[in-house]
């Protein structure tokens, strides 16, 4: 069924011409019809302009259907070059405007996405259709701000976006504790981009530097295109501030449990070895690979429930258990890359409340993950030093100029 539809007799008068009904008759139970009078005296032949917007399993021919509309005209707008993909893939919630006279189509249009909008009318020899380009505008946008209680009111109060928060902590996640070590005057620098189009704001872009005060300890970080088209973050003498492992295996955790060689155990009830960490967590929540490897195992395991453990380079494994449930599309012997959901936190195993506990091994010997020393990713290579001090030496100047006032953006909602 058509979800919704508004129909508005709009007038374009023929001299001599009797006004008509604008409205045909009921369409179905489920449309809205909404009609307007003609604003003049002249009487007219109105055209009717519909709005229809897609429900689950409508298709074009039903549509047309329903609004008593030629089938003909349909199967002649697809056999025009290049229209028929643009009409065939629609999806609930997809608009498509038309303007008929009596069931004759004269114009049809539809968003086909985000910068790209399809425009057919009637001519003399058929129908004639366009595709209208309307691009977005790329602007550059640098922040203040300070922590007082979250990193997200924080960045909301200097004028950017949750979004804007969420990327901001993932830029520095490797270094930065951003659930249990951000403080109140822990401050912040960010250029980035935000697009825009038609003079309203439709969503940040990509962080092109950005700084990070936390406990007193500055870290900096600058994207880097290089000529291959890789895109990365790096400090300002070209280390990367990726890391071959990830901080958590979960992104905004919270610690529930440490690494321990003698924890009481919430379900047992006595005193054992915890050598791993647990992260509290909603169920569900994905669960991400510390770094890149190998699946070696991936089923139940005791206490543990649902485990998946991973093998890395250098005699390093690592461990996650007590999933709700795993990647679909990851099984032993997969090769995954750092940050691919293997699985989701849930409470399988020995454990009262959702959570992962996640251990990291060295040729099998436990080591605490939050004091390990992880192995570093490679730096820029000489040969591009050049090219990353002349891209983004601008970038990281921009954090050292004078603080501005937050810019206040009208968003679409988009």
């Amino acid at each position: 069924m058509v979800a919704s539809c508004v129909v508005a007799g709009s007038i374009f008068a023929a001299a001599g011409s009797q006004l008509q009904n604008p409205l045909p008759e009921p369409l179905t139970d489920e449309l809205t019809v909404v009609a307007t009078s003609p604003a003049t005296t002249a009487p007219a032949t109105p055209f009717e302009f519909v709005a229809v917007t897609i429900g689950r399993d409508d298709t074009l021919d039903r549509i047309f259907r329903e609004l008593q509309l030629d089938v003909a005209d349909l199967a002649a707008l697809r056999n025009l070059p290049d229209v028929r993909r643009s009409l065939d893939i629609i999806r609930p919630g997809d608009v498509i405007q038309m303007t008929h006279l009596g069931g004759e189509l004269k114009s049809l249009t539809r968003r086909i996405n985000e910068t790209a909008t399809l425009s057919v009318t009637r001519a003399e020899q058929g129908f004639s259709a366009s595709i209208v380009e309307n691009p977005l505008e790329t602007k550059e946008q640098r922040l203040t701000g300070a922590v007082d209680s979250s990193l997200y009111l924080a960045v909301n109060q200097a004028g950017g976006t949750d979004r804007l928060a969420v990327s901001l902590a993932d830029v520095f996640k490797y270094d930065i504790d951003f659930v249990n070590a951000v403080r109140p005057g822990d401050r912040f620098i960010v250029t980035h981009e935000q697009q825009w189009q038609d003079g309203e704001f439709v969503r940040d872009g990509d962080i092109l530097a950005a700084e990070f005060v936390n406990a007193g300890r500055t870290y900096r970080a600058v994207r880097y295109v290089r000529p291959g088209g890789r895109a990365d973050y790096y400090t300002p003498d070209g280390r990367p501030v990726r890391k071959a492992f990830l901080r958590y295996p979960v992104d905004y955790a919270r610690i529930s449990s440490g690494y321990s060689t003698a924890r009481w155990h919430p379900v047992l009830h006595r005193v054992r070895a915890h050598r791993g960490i647990d992260f509290a967590a909603p169920a569900g929540t994905p669960i991400k690979a510390a770094g890149a490897g190998r699946v070696i195992f991936r089923g139940t395991k005791g206490g543990y429930g649902n485990v998946v453990e991973l093998a890395h380079s250098n005699g390093i494994t690592t461990l996650y258990a007590h999933m709700s449930r795993f990647a679909r599309e990851v099984g032993v012997g997969d090769r995954v890359a750092q940050g691919e959901v293997i699985g989701y936190v849930g409470r399988t195993g020995l454990a009262n409340g959702p959570h992962v506990h996640y251990e990291y091994r060295v040729n099998g010997v436990y080591k605490n993950p939050a004091r390990v020393t992880v192995p570093k990713a490679d730096p820029i290579p000489a040969n591009l030093m050049e090219d990353f001090r002349a891209k983004t030496g601008p970038l990281l100047a921009s954090l050292d100029a004078p603080a501005v006032e937050p810019i206040r953006v009208a968003r679409s909602g988009r």
